[in-house]
């Protein structure tokens, strides 16, 4: 998958994990990797999927970055991720394209159902 090379995806097992329709919403807003950009860069070990999962799994339980469970990629490579998709304002970014998405299914007056 990542770089030619055939990663084995972690099995699903928290809460805070994607579920296929959130990360179809999530994919598409995350930054082109490096490797495939005109400058290049290496290619990504783990997919996209698992940082993002492994960043939800920290912010939900409020664990330290050096307690995430195993079977998720290393911590530093996600803090990693995390710290410069922050500093990029990708962070930001998706927040701010999911809470207008929320808001426009809402419809006027910003409550469901009122």
């Amino acid at each position: 998958m990542n770089g030619g090379k055939a990663a084995a995806m972690r099995q699903r097992r928290y809460p805070s994990d994607t579920t296929r329709a959130e990360w179809a919403l999530i994919e598409p807003l995350l930054p082109e990797p490096a490797c495939e950009t005109r400058t290049g860069g290496r290619p990504e070990k783990h997919p996209r999927r698992e940082i993002v999962d492994a960043i939800r799994y920290v912010v939900d339980t409020g664990c330290k970055w050096r307690a995430l469970p195993a079977d998720f990629p290393p911590w530093r490579t996600v803090w990693g991720f995390m710290a410069r998709w922050a500093a990029d304002g990708v962070i930001g970014q998706i927040r701010d394209h999911l809470s207008g998405r929320i808001r426009r299914e809402m419809g006027p007056g910003g409550r469901d159902g009122d």
